[in-house]
């Protein structure tokens, strides 16, 4: 039974409870069904192999249903290979496999009862990793501010952060909108809910400014103060949200420090000190601070409000989101049978990651028979640990987890000739156990370095012979690793850059809608509607979706890396894009606006054309070209005359409205920005 609990326990990951019990069943039953098949796998090698080929193929292909699937394929190709282990001496397989699938079900009702007993315990700790992954990326706006000698790296890990963050809200939203949904209103969760809700909003608006570095280099340059003032205030903003996330759960009174809004009101007079100057351009200068500046108010505004919400406040039932707007941000996942057949295909990377693993266990477990190695299911226990369906993570996991094992088994050779005791090996293994399986997600490398100390401690209490058994297992780890490595290099790779045009499309498609959502809005004022938010949501998820994609690309050979400068150019470009969607979105929520103008409405519809021109450019772009395919292109297009130069800074000096000045200011810089962008990603796109 305590197999058939270990091995349903992957898929006991954050997310709501009914997800997670419908997961934990199905490992269990998979289990199960598995450990009985493969119990009576001791057949010819003529039968063993194609069965093994094809059941590896089938349990693999599950990871078609998304992450949660993913894991659940894993207790299934885990219970598959330590089927091979398993000596029916004891026990009856059909009994094996019965206790298996009810070490499962006991494993369902613990971790159930659990919730119960604690059930704000993963919503806590996926609010603690959001926060201090808010905190992080903050930090690194901080050190983007002024000029850096390597901005690129900056901006690379800016958006790897952001990617991270992505998947932590998508955790909390399921967590939080799907039980509010299923079980009613909660204090508790729609508390938590709206401390979301700042948290998202704390994202935009950090990923809004600055978004033009060029010219805050330039302004910072001329009056060094600021930049130092500014870099100050965001240390502080991540500061705080790093201790928020420390006094999570607890009953300590979460306050914010005096001091913070003193720098805030001294930063307000020495912008202030700038109008005052009679000279245009430091007037302008004075309009960017300050349009900065309140964005930074707002931050602390948020941050205000999450540590209000965090104390517990009486709350009426008009402050909760009602349920039916909550239900438009809910994604319901796509289990439809009929995506197995449509992803039967070699256009699916889970289709050839499937067929790649099965045929890889296949010879894995052909050499450990042929050269007859003591454990040949170890090899195939390595393969099905290391590789995944991308070439970084399994280049990763095969480097770490050889190092680890080559560590782990020196260190186990001296303690087993220091220590002679059964009783002490078993609970060094146990403890050795545990230890390995709460670093796996976070530090694969001693992960590895733990199992093989276990593994060693529980061999050598039946084993005599326990320097064979360390040697066997450096071997067969070895093996598998190579094995898994050189798979990933010639049996149906899945590179990146086959993928990454999809990628393109879909976030700059999300955000063309984004920006026809905010157009929209300028133009008709009044409640800000559920779908812009929705649209929001999801041009920040494809924009991430691409972040990743584009550091999968990063991680492979150079061979593979087809045309990267110029993707990457274009994933920087479309990260642009977005910061200067959420400044002008930020700011049209945040304040009256004057009626919008037909210059507005003209340079909307331009950067819309020139959004759906890229996207056409991409629908015939094949990024496995090589370069000699790529050449420098004149655009022959209709010249586009951009209508800044109506609304000069000497134009909005005659008006004595300051309300006007900053709307003028930050929408048409943002404008310009905006379509500059779009001219830059045609060019581009074009030269394919």
């Amino acid at each position: 039974m305590c197999f058939g609990a270990f091995w349903c326990s992957p898929s006991d990951v954050p997310g709501s409870l009914k997800h997670k019990q419908i997961g934990i069943l199905i490992s269990a039953i998979l289990v199960a069904v598995i450990s009985f098949v493969g119990g009576y796998l001791d057949v010819s090698n003529i039968i063993l192999f194609p069965v093994l080929g094809i059941l590896t193929f089938s349990i693999a292909f599950i990871s078609i249903y998304g992450f949660r699937a993913s894991l659940i394929s894993f207790s299934g190709l885990l219970a598959l290979v330590l089927s091979f282990a398993y000596d029916s001496k004891t026990l009856e397989i059909y009994e094996y496999a019965l206790l298996v699938g009810l070490g499962g079900i006991w494993y369902l009702l613990l971790s159930t009862i659990l919730h119960y007993i604690n059930p704000k315990a993963h919503t806590e700790e996926t609010f603690i990793e959001t926060f201090t992954l808010t905190a992080d990326f903050l930090d690194t706006r901080r050190q983007l501010i002024g000029e850096q000698p390597d901005r690129e790296a900056l901006q690379t890990k800016l958006m790897t952060i952001q990617s991270d963050l992505m998947e932590r809200h998508d955790t909390l939203r399921e967590i939080l909108l799907t039980s509010r949904r299923s079980s009613g209103k909660s204090n508790y969760q729609g508390k938590r809910l709206l401390v979301f809700i700042q948290l998202i909003e704390f994202l935009e608006t950090a990923v809004a400014n600055p978004v033009n570095y060029k010219k805050m280099d330039a302004l910072f340059e001329k009056h060094p103060k600021f930049k130092t003032d500014f870099q100050d205030i965001l240390l502080e903003l991540s500061t705080h949200l790093r201790w928020i996330a420390e006094q999570i759960g607890k009953s300590k009174t979460i306050t914010v420090n005096k001091k913070f809004s003193e720098a805030f009101k001294t930063l307000e007079q020495d912008i202030l000190e700038l109008k005052e100057r009679d000279n245009p351009e430091d007037y302008e200068h004075y309009l960017m601070l300050q349009n900065y500046f309140e964005y930074q108010k707002k931050q602390y505004n948020k941050l205000n409000k999450i540590k209000w919400l965090l104390g517990n406040p009486n709350l009426s039932s008009e402050d909760y989101i009602k349920k039916d707007i909550l239900k438009n941000f809910i994604n319901s996942p796509d289990y439809n049978p009929k995506l197995l057949l449509r992803s039967l295909s070699f256009r699916s990377t889970i289709f050839k990651h499937s067929l790649r693993l099965s045929v890889t266990m296949m010879l894995g477990y052909g050499i450990g028979v042929f050269f007859h190695l003591q454990n040949p299911y170890w090899i195939m226990l390595t393969i099905i640990i290391i590789m995944r369906p991308s070439y970084g993570l399994t280049k990763t996991r095969s480097k770490d987890r050889i190092i680890g094992t080559l560590i782990g088994a020196v260190l186990a050779s001296g303690l087993v000739f220091l220590i002679q005791n059964p009783y002490v090996y078993g609970a060094l293994g146990v403890i050795t156990l545990v230890v390995a399986f709460s670093m796996v997600q976070k530090n694969f490398k001693a992960s590895a370095v733990f199992i093989t100390l276990s593994v060693i401690f529980i061999y050598a209490i039946l084993q005599p012979n326990i320097i064979e058994v360390i040697g066997f297992r450096v071997l067969d780890t070895v093996i598998g690793s190579v094995l898994s490595f050189i798979a990933m290099l010639w049996l149906w790779p899945a590179w990146s850059f086959m993928e990454i045009g999809s990628n393109l499309k879909d976030s700059l498609k999300a955000n063309a809608e984004f920006f026809n959502a905010i157009s929209n809005y300028y133009q008709i004022k009044g409640k800000v509607p559920t779908s812009l938010k929705v649209k929001r949501k999801e041009a920040f998820l494809q924009t991430s979706n691409l972040s990743s994609a584009f550091q999968r690309m990063a991680q492979e050979p150079e061979s593979k890396q087809n045309h990267i400068e110029d993707i990457y150019e274009l994933v920087v470009l479309n990260h642009s894009f977005l910061s200067s969607l959420s400044s002008l979105n930020t700011y049209i929520q945040n304040h009256q606006t004057t009626e919008a103008s037909e210059d507005f409405k003209v340079i909307s519809n331009k950067i819309s054309d020139n959004l759906d021109i890229v996207c056409e450019n991409l629908k015939s772009v094949d990024f496995e070209l090589p370069k000699a395919h790529v050449k420098d292109v004149t655009l022959k297009t209709e010249k586009f005359e951009f209508p800044a130069s109506r609304i000069t800074y000497e134009a909005i000096l005659q008006s004595n409205d300051e309300r006007n000045h900053k709307e003028a200011h930050l929408v048409w810089e943002q404008l310009y920005w905006l379509f500059s962008i779009s001219e830059k990603m045609i060019k581009i796109t074009a030269k394919f």
